[in-house]
């Protein structure tokens, strides 16, 4: 009686290994399954992976450092020779091809897509084929699972690749959208430095001017970034609320040219709040060049600031900024989507970012930035309810 012991474990392996691909986290994980694990159990002397690279067309060869890191190579320059293959795994049969020398073994690697690559297991040590003709179905199971995962793993360095390049697009995006304002600044005063017989002292205020500006750009990059990452990082300091706000209006009208800001501010006396002003402002101001773009580059914007009580049976108060414009309105069909990047409803040159930055800002304090349609029932167009909690998130304190 014929001892089958070592053939049934051989199976048994396989199966095992099988098993393993569908969990196998990592490319590098399922290349050593391939080239390490199923060559161990089928006493396979070698084995080659190769992949199909599409974008080439051509192969590429994948292996383990020894510190199990992944390494490509070109088969035809760095790898190890491609063995002869005389057999040929395909739908779970082992078939014998035209080949005359070497005892290799082909094991196409076929996904939904098509071929994601190829797996040579090299000569049997004990063996006619490292693969026998009761062991083939298993393996080729082990092959269309890896070639699955190999497909996937594809497709998610792709997605990766395009979400980075959508990235870049974003703050590219939001950087022109946001420069425009210093630069009109930085390019008004610069042409006034040109006029003759400017006293020094005034030299000096303006040429002081557009080095806050550019301080401005400097900055404004810097929160690009953390916006494009998800960043939430607020950089807080007390300000008195008042002053803020009228600093505020005279920097849009001297950044926005054509835009008139009407005040409308009655707050307690001595406010202060922890904030932060250059997110704040930027905010405000994207609210205020959205508004000048539906107005066709001149008229009004409506600035109210009121204290009022939050929502909720223990909220806490809030400051409300309305802030209302003479334009158009907001369409209909892109009110719902107003927020979302990108979403410009067909401003010439206009990138859809506005309004994203500054809900994004507003929200990294605690607050909310919505279309309100009562906010100033006496002037046309769109108007928006910024709220901030007076006791801003991360502070440490509160108004005071």
């Amino acid at each position: 009686m014929k001892n089958t012991t070592p053939r049934t474990a051989r199976r048994a392996a396989l199966k095992r290994l099988a098993d393993g691909v569908l969990v196998a986290p990592d490319l590098p994980a399922l290349t050593r399954l391939l080239t390490k694990d199923l060559p161990a159990t089928l006493g396979a002397a070698s084995a080659t992976l190769l992949l199909w690279d599409r974008k080439l067309e051509s192969f590429q060869g994948v292996d383990l450092t020894e510190d199990g890191r992944l390494r490509t190579f070109r088969p035809e320059v760095s790898g190890p020779e491609r063995p002869s293959a005389r057999w040929l795994v395909s739908d779970g049969q082992l078939l014998q091809t035209t080949e005359n020398t070497g005892v290799g073994v082909l094991v196409p690697l076929l996904a939904r897509s098509g071929l994601a690559g190829t797996l040579i297991l090299g000569d049997a040590r004990r063996r006619r084929a490292p693969v026998s003709p009761t062991e083939a179905p298993v393996v080729s199971l082990i092959a269309s699972r890896a070639a699955l995962a190999i497909e996937n793993n594809t497709y998610q360095k792709e997605l990766i690749a395009s979400e980075r390049l959508a990235a870049l697009g974003t703050m590219a995006g939001m950087l022109v959208h946001d420069f425009r304002g210093p630069m009109t600044v930085i390019r008004g005063y610069a042409e006034t430095l040109q006029a003759p017989g400017l006293p020094d002292d005034e030299i000096a205020a303006r040429a002081g001017l557009i080095i806050e500006a550019v301080d401005r750009l400097e900055r404004m990059t810097t929160e690009t970034l953390d916006f494009t990452r998800g960043a939430e990082r607020l950089v807080l300091r007390p300000v008195p609320v008042t002053l803020l706000l009228l600093d505020l209006a005279a920097g849009i009208e001297e950044e926005l040219p054509g835009l008139e800001v009407v005040q409308d501010v009655s707050l307690p006396r001595g406010l202060r709040m922890d904030l932060d002003v250059d997110k704040l402002r930027r905010a405000v101001s994207n609210v205020a060049a959205n508004a000048r773009d539906a107005m066709n580059g001149r008229g009004r914007l409506h600035l109210r600031a009121r204290v009022e009580r939050g929502g909720g049976g223990n909220a806490a108060d809030v400051l409300v900024l309305f802030l209302a414009d003479e334009g158009p309105g907001v369409a209909p069909e892109i009110r719902e989507r107003l927020f979302q990047p990108f979403v410009t409803g067909g401003k010439r040159g206009g990138t859809g970012l506005g309004l994203a930055v500054a809900r994004r800002f507003v929200e990294d304090h605690g607050g909310s930035l919505e279309l309100h349609d009562d906010a100033a029932p006496e002037v046309s167009g769109a108007h928006f309810r910024l709220v901030l909690p007076l006791h801003t998130p991360g502070s440490g304190g509160g108004a005071r």
